[in-house]
């Protein structure tokens, strides 16, 4: 299913093709940069078209991935791991920046042991410590 979103200004717009697997991180980096927990879909790099690239500002937040935004608003729009073809792999979209979140389903929580106790998210779901989420995306603890 093809979806639309961008950032709160509008000079930056993107169309994905396909969107999967939304979840939710809650590591001290995704909480600071989105001030909450961050929630995203993974969009392939391949599925990804941009409007407005020449907006876009990145800042390196670990060793493995960037995170970007728009440069004129400051909207959160997508964790970019890098790796891939032009130096950067795919996309984890914020599902603020999506016009229509209709039907998505929370499919997993990362770093779930760092998670706030002021808030909780219900349902059967997968549930990752940080040791699991840095195993499973094969992270050195020492990059994290």
């Amino acid at each position: 299913m093809e979806r639309t979103g961008g950032c709160m200004c509008g000079a930056v717009r993107y169309t994905a093709s396909s969107m999967t697997g939304l979840g939710v991180c809650h590591c001290e980096q995704c909480r600071r940069w989105t001030g909450s927990a961050l929630f995203a879909a993974t969009v392939p790099a391949s599925d990804m078209a941009l409007e407005g690239a020449e907006h876009i500002r990145a800042f390196r937040s670990s060793a493995w991935a960037s995170r970007e935004f728009c440069g004129l608003c400051g909207s959160v729009l997508w964790y970019r791991f890098d790796k891939g073809e032009d130096g950067g792999g795919d996309y984890e979209v914020t599902l603020g920046s999506l016009d229509d979140a209709t039907g998505l389903v929370l499919e997993r929580e990362i770093f779930a042991d760092q998670q706030p106790d002021c808030w909780r998210l219900s349902g059967d779901h997968l549930r990752m410590t940080r040791a699991e989420t840095l195993t499973k995306y094969g992270v050195q603890v020492d990059d994290a």
